[in-house]
């Protein structure tokens, strides 16, 4: 078996992660998180989300938050941009504090996109195309999230040619990237390598990247079935952190901690400390009062404790 030698991690832990938490996360705490991240060797973090404090409030802090970085070089930081009127905050501030990549992002279920943002995926591609195009003109990189890649809350099973269909359209509006989420957990590897087939036939391998949920115990098998394909890109969140507020009852993005553990045991390079990488997740964990939902952190802190 072909592996990649090289893997790059997104942790999406402070936005993806964070953003539905109930109880308010203080912007220091959120930044105690993010240097911690980069301090273990995350080159790429989705640190914030430019969106309505309405919908998000837990993301009411992005202008503090992506004032208070303290940038490390070689490290890029994301923000999603649910419209234009989102991009236009994300550079409002001086240049040092703009956002090094954007994340739009559509569903492959018409239902999903309907509860999740009020309109069809044609219509959300349309709102998408001036914020890409707004951003490629500053130099921002975009990348698309698709959501509900194999399944979804209201339609059930998705089948690859909606992903397909979603890939050519994030294609033709100039997304440069393209992540595949399985964003309620309920993929296993045959479907998800289908969802990576539709997807491959629009982008190339180094611009398609894996976003799998844990809630049915099926993300670490979905990470390697990914490899087998020769996709390196994952996004993961520190801790498990995360869900879905429109996915009754799915639980977080596959752990960090979880998926360098796997490719550490498989001598994928990933330039990251797991060691530093646990701290990070336990720092955030004790924040929010409970214990991190990676088993590889659990089992390496019980380690450390005996």
């Amino acid at each position: 078996m072909n592996y990649p030698s090289r893997v790059k991690i997104v942790d999406v832990g402070p936005r993806d992660g964070l953003q539905n938490e109930k109880q308010p996360v203080p912007t220091e705490v959120k930044l105690g998180l993010i240097h911690r991240l980069q301090d273990a060797g995350l080159k790429e973090i989705e640190v914030t989300s430019f969106v309505s404090p309405k919908w998000v409030p837990q993301m009411a802090d992005n202008a503090q938050v992506m004032h208070g970085i303290q940038r490390k070089a070689g490290v890029r930081y994301s923000v999603l941009t649910p419209n234009m009127k989102g991009f236009e905050a994300a550079v409002a501030a001086p240049r040092e504090e703009w956002p090094d990549e954007i994340v739009v992002f559509g569903a492959a279920s018409e239902a999903f996109s309907q509860k999740n943002i009020n309109c069809s995926i044609a219509e959300s591609i349309e709102r998408f195309a001036p914020v890409v195009e707004a951003a490629r003109e500053k130099g921002i990189y975009v990348r698309g999230a698709m959501s509900c890649t194999v399944g979804c809350p209201y339609e059930g099973e998705i089948a690859p040619s909606r992903v397909d269909m979603l890939a050519g359209l994030m294609k033709g509006i100039g997304v440069q990237h393209v992540g595949v989420a399985d964003t309620i957990g309920v993929g296993t590897p045959i479907k998800v390598q289908r969802a990576l087939e539709a997807t491959l036939k629009h982008f190339g391998i180094d611009d398609v990247s894996g976003h799998y949920h844990d809630t049915y115990g099926q993300a670490i098998a979905n990470t390697l079935a990914s490899l087998e394909m020769g996709v390196w890109q994952y996004d993961t969140s520190s801790a498990g952190l995360g869900g879905c507020p429109y996915a009754k009852g799915a639980t977080g993005n596959v752990a960090t901690e979880d998926v360098v553990y796997l490719l550490q045991g498989m001598g994928i390079e990933t330039g990251i400390d797991l060691d530093k990488l646990i701290d990070a997740g336990a720092y955030i964990s004790e924040a929010l009062g409970r214990k991190p939902a990676s088993r590889a952190a659990t089992a390496i802190l019980n380690k450390r404790a005996g």
